[in-house]
């Protein structure tokens, strides 16, 4: 198993000056971009099949993992919310152990009953995608998950980074994420975990774009939930609309500080208008625009 394995060219590294360490380890992550190019066609495959299961649907996002790889998957789950509206029903994190980010537990990664029972519990089913990550793709409660999971015929999408392992055989999708000997042997938060991690952020965030939460660059589903982001929300309606500061401010204390439909009601609809709007159109704000022949700032 490639990340199990040592590399002989950084056996002195603890020994090593400052300089010499840093540069080794930052030579090490390169790897993690590389594996991740490699498998863009993949994954561009993989894009296509979760927009067609979410879009139009009730469907869940679940993601599952174990260590360092369940951690990585719960962080990219949680930040969808804020970031992208992402509604908190639809989101299911299985985390090996719990959905603890302080405390490790290493054991409950060997566990394949409880993941088989959560995902039963969770009642997934055909609408929903799965994401699952295990740097070995071995481990035994992603694997359990992943494989409960398809039975249930639910979209199944595996990450690992060693080829020909159970759990990418288990997948509707296996992605390979070849990133080979870690620099620690055996420490997959190293290059591993930053492949994983780019993957999550590419798809999560291509696949909130597909489903209509971004507009002209900006996240127009986000949630402003404290004085920053309500700041950010009136910075995005001046520069997708054009108006001032004032009128935008209006036109988001109406809307509940929704960006979207905000946008609509600078545009000249009435906030009930817009939501109702939105609503017929499967919240793509293009295709309501679209409909109405015009977009608010272009004159």
């Amino acid at each position: 198993m490639q990340t199990e394995s040592a590399n002989p060219e950084y056996g002195d590294l603890e020994r090593a000056g400052e300089a010499r360490m840093l540069r080794v380890l930052l030579e090490g992550q390169q790897t993690a971009y590389a594996a991740v190019a490699r498998a863009l066609p993949d994954l561009e495959k993989v894009l296509a099949a979760m927009i067609a299961r979410l879009r139009g649907s009730q469907g869940r996002i679940f993601y599952v993992g174990a260590g360092t790889s369940g951690r990585l998957a719960v962080l990219d789950g949680l930040e969808l919310n804020t970031t992208f509206g992402w509604p908190p029903e639809r989101l299911v994190l299985l985390l090996a152990g719990g959905d603890s980010l302080t405390l490790s537990n290493e054991n409950a990664e060997d566990d394949a009953d409880s993941a088989r029972l959560a995902i039963e519990r969770a009642a997934c089913g055909p609408d929903d995608v799965v994401l699952a990550l295990a740097a070995s793709g071995t481990t035994p409660y992603t694997l359990s998950a992943a494989r409960t999971a398809r039975a249930r015929h639910a979209l199944v999408i595996a990450f690992a980074n060693n080829a020909d392992t159970p759990l990418l055989s288990a997948a509707t999708h296996g992605v390979l994420l070849e990133t080979g000997p870690e620099v620690l042997a055996g420490s997959t938060r190293l290059a591993a975990g930053t492949s994983q991690k780019i993957v999550l952020n590419m798809l999560s965030t291509a696949l909130m774009m597909r489903l209509g939460k971004v507009f002209r660059g900006q996240m127009v589903d986000m949630q402003a939930s404290n004085a920053k982001l309500r700041r950010r929300a009136v910075a995005m309606l001046t520069d997708i609309t054009g108006v001032g500061e004032a009128e935008a401010v209006s036109a988001l204390e109406k809307t509940g500080y929704r960006v979207k439909p905000a946008i609509l009601v600078v545009g000249g609809m009435e906030a009930e208008a817009a939501d109702a709007a939105l609503a017929r159109h499967g919240c793509d704000l293009h295709a309501v625009l679209n409909n109405r022949n015009t977009e608010p700032g272009d004159g």
